[in-house]
């Protein structure tokens, strides 16, 4: 009688360790499938988002402060989502009092207006194809900041990324004399050279400040949380470059750079609206990686339009894709390939510690 007791438990226990097994099979696939749709967005969002910002130059628009305005603008289109998960959960996390949140929040809201408006005028002087390259420097600088800040080891493979990366940025600085698609003169190429390895570095700092924040402010990440971490700083972003706007008196040309636009003026309109809503929709794949993995593979994800942008220069806007740039493109790529491979062999690890765990538990 206990042996066959002891066989029923047996086979219970058995059941139960193979339901658990497939409920944790499906959950990693359905994970898989939603970071699969966040970077989709998070790619498609930042290429369509640049290719139309570099439309509106071309068109003859001239607004910096404008361009800047809508990088941040479109944040409305969230607040639905946020109504969504804003309802209380036994694992949220315990929310920091409301001059502490504030102060992030302009905190941060200061940083994307430097950030922006970087970014704005790099993509003004500089070609779309040489300005997307540079923006690959980002991983080499996420991956100093996450040193200092998110305890991240260096590892031979993530040196090699900034060594390439390095390397791939200095050619494209050799490259602005011999650059035919230069419309710019030599002081502005130098401008939007230096203006985009800032917004990079600014960039990748905001991912990592954001990940501190997660970690020792909010005490964990829930889609509500890391939704609130972008609509309230691009309220605040949102604010200062309407200050920058009309302090600068911009404003005061917008009438006739509609008129004056390419296109025409419906045109214009919808050309700075739908950059905003594809910053937006690349900002739902930044904040969805962000909370499935980490600010570090978001960051990663968001080079995989290093490619993209270039090809889509060449055909949109004749860019001339020279031996020089081709070159830097192959070094960036080779850089981002070493980058994710460190992240492959980082995760393999941990399955591998996580399994052995799991197994000395059964046992």
């Amino acid at each position: 009688m206990e042996v066959t007791e002891e066989v029923q438990l047996h086979t219970t226990g058995n059941h139960r360790d193979q339901n658990s097994n497939k409920i944790r099979k499906l959950e990693r696939y359905t994970r898989w499938i939603r970071i699969g749709f966040y970077a989709l967005f998070l790619v498609c969002g930042q290429s369509a988002a640049t290719l139309l910002g570099r439309l509106y130059y071309d068109k003859r628009g001239n607004s910096k402060w404008m361009a800047t305005l809508v990088q941040s603008a479109g944040f409305p289109i969230l607040l639905p989502l946020l109504c969504f998960f804003t309802q209380p959960t036994k694992s949220s996390p315990k929310q920091p009092n409301f001059l502490t949140f504030a102060f992030i929040c302009f905190a941060f809201g200061v940083l994307l207006i430097g950030d922006n408006l970087m970014y704005s005028y790099g993509l003004l002087y500089l070609p779309v194809s040489t300005y997307s390259l540079l923006c690959a420097t980002q991983l080499a600088f996420n991956a100093l900041f996450s040193f200092f800040l998110n305890a991240q080891k260096l590892s031979p493979y993530i040196l090699n990324s900034l060594v390439l990366l390095t390397v791939s940025a200095s050619l494209l600085a050799l490259n602005s004399e011999s650059d035919p698609t230069t419309h710019s003169s030599k002081g502005k190429y130098i401008i939007g050279f230096i203006c985009t390895l800032g917004a990079s570095a600014a960039y990748s700092l905001y991912l990592c400040l954001l990940q501190v924040c997660f970690e020792k402010v909010f005490k964990g990440e829930t889609f509500a949380t890391v939704l609130d971490m972008q609509i309230y700083p691009s309220f605040v972003a949102s604010c200062g470059c309407v200050v920058g706007l009309f302090g600068s008196g911009e404003w005061r040309g917008l009438g006739d750079e509609m008129r004056g636009y390419g296109e025409g003026r419906v045109s214009y309109v919808m050309t700075l609206v739908w950059t905003a809503v594809a910053w937006q929709v690349s900002s739902i794949g930044l904040l969805g990686l962000i909370f499935e993995v980490s600010s570090l593979f978001s960051n990663v994800i968001s080079t995989l339009a290093l490619p993209v942008v270039p090809i889509l220069a060449v055909m949109f806007f004749h860019d001339k894709m020279n031996g020089m740039k081709a070159m830097a493109l192959v070094l960036a790529l080779w850089g981002f390939v070493s980058y994710v491979y460190h992240n492959y062999l980082h995760e393999s690890k941990a399955k591998a510690t996580l399994q052995s765990a799991t197994d000395i538990n059964a046992v």
